[in-house]
């Protein structure tokens, strides 16, 4: 009760959760981790966050992290202790500014996705990170884990959308880092040492994020194929037709476009006959800043080569913004599919793109002959060789038996990522999922660098402890 006391009297006795009211942090999205906290604790400041952390480091409180909890790893729940306090950021959802002569705004970390693409369009100008939860992943989740997303392609990750940081270290400092410059070559880069840490090094409260003209014209098509190696040729293809204005190539299984249309009957796959019965499919996004004429004519050009060089079978182009969300709305929704189905193996791998179809045929090879009748549900973003290798129950196996050869699967596919040069997580983070899987396929130097690192930021060890490093 004391603990609680210090923590009612910082944030206010409605915002420290305990019981019942702290249930729905305590679970990650996939239902895979479920943990206990002392209590769930939900500033609404910079200075509040410093409060609570001061506190914590005082009487040696454990801290975890958490946005919208949409991750896919495990990386904002506690353990089973009960001794930490889940730090939620969500009060903190503010748009502080936006700077359109600098092409910026500043936004804290409990900011919904949506919320700040929205309020950069009022401004006519994009935010580009767009990913399947944009509608509750927070921009401080975004920010700890790099997330990609499905326009990674032309923008780059969350890294590289972000010039400035506000942090909370892990001794309740506070460093005001929110400058807007794109040129500050002052010293370390402090700025991607947080990014993508995970909240294991300190706190992201707020960042000061890159923003760009809204695109004058967007063409979408989704285009059907016979194998990964026609998809790497046609994104080949558009890369030298398009250039820089190519925004988005995503690679679609069948399997996960007809299990999206059987979780979510409303939903079509705009093809008929043999062509909506293909192996495979990819999502083609062109953003253009000269017309909507110049745009399309461009598109239906590249496409039609495609077509000509029978690297795609067939093909079918957006002919209103609302096909083409429909057609993005195929993709987003599959996920979501995927869980309303039951648990899988998910894999989030990056490869190189010259050896992805080679990867896929071997890897998946390997995993019929270890437990035959198992299905790739196979997804994810070709453009920059990011990959959803998921790996499903099929024939093969119930759910409680697929979960019972977890390690062995991921060892299997994970091996074959590393063998192919590729990293065993692309976007997801490491959280505690991938995190004793690190030493295997980490470099030990690399590894010896970032606990150093750790332990010179963290000494106590208090920042969301048993996350990244063991």
């Amino acid at each position: 009760m004391t603990a609680l006391n210090e923590l009612i009297r910082i944030v206010g006795a409605s915002h420290v959760l305990t019981g019942t009211q702290a249930e729905p942090y305590l679970n990650d999205w996939r239902g895979r981790y479920e943990g206990r906290a002392l209590a769930v604790v939900r500033p609404g400041s910079t200075q509040e966050v410093a409060d609570v952390v001061k506190w914590c480091a005082a009487s040696k409180t454990p801290i975890v992290p958490q946005g919208g909890n949409t991750g896919l790893c495990g990386g904002a729940t506690p353990d089973s202790s009960g001794t930490a306090i889940v730090l939620s950021l969500t009060r903190m959802n503010q748009v502080r500014s936006v700077d359109v002569d600098n092409d910026t705004m500043v936004v804290e970390a409990g900011c919904i996705l949506q919320a700040a693409q929205t309020a950069a369009r009022n401004a006519d100008r994009l935010f580009p990170l767009s990913l399947a939860a944009e509608g509750s992943c927070t921009v401080g989740g975004n920010l700890g884990t790099n997330a990609g997303g499905t326009q990674v392609l032309r923008y780059g990750n969350t890294r590289e959308l972000v010039l400035g940081l506000e942090v909370v270290t892990a001794q309740g400092d506070i460093w005001h880092g929110l400058r807007g410059l794109r040129k500050d070559n002052t010293g370390y880069d402090l700025r991607d040492l947080y990014i993508g840490s995970e909240g294991t090094l300190g706190i992201i409260t707020a960042a000061t994020l890159k923003l760009y003209p809204l695109p004058v014209a967007q063409c979408t098509a989704l285009l059907g194929m016979a194998s990964v190696s026609d998809a790497v040729a046609v994104l080949a293809a558009a890369r030298k037709g398009f250039g820089a204005s190519l925004t988005g190539f995503e690679l679609i299984g069948g399997v996960c476009l007809h299990g999206v249309v059987q979780c979510y009957p409303q939903q079509r796959i705009p093809f008929e006959g043999d062509s909506a019965k293909l192996p495979w499919y990819t999502l083609l996004e062109l953003s253009d800043s000269e017309s909507a004429q110049h745009a399309r004519e461009r598109f239906e050009a590249i496409v039609s080569q495609t077509l000509d060089e029978n690297l795609v079978i067939d093909a079918v182009i957006a002919e209103s913004i609302t096909q083409s969300k429909a057609l993005w709305h195929l993709r987003e929704s599959i996920p979501l599919a995927e869980k309303a189905f039951g648990k899988s193996i998910k894999n989030d791998v990056s490869i190189p793109v010259s050896r992805m179809a080679e990867f896929v045929e071997v890897t998946n090879a390997a995993l019929q002959a270890r437990m035959p009748g198992v299905q790739h549900v196979i997804f994810g973003h070709l453009g920059d060789g990011n990959l959803h290798y998921n790996v499903a129950c099929g024939q093969a196996c119930t759910e409680k038996e697929l979960l019972a050869r977890q390690d062995e699967l991921y060892e299997l596919v994970f091996d074959s990522v590393h063998r192919f040069g590729g990293s065993i997580s692309a976007e997801h983070g490491v959280g505690q999922l991938k995190r004793d899987l690190l030493p295997r396929y980490k470099d030990p130097l690399e590894l010896a660098l970032m606990k150093r690192i750790k332990q010179a930021l963290d000494p106590q060890g208090l920042m969301n402890p048993g996350k990244v490093l063991n």
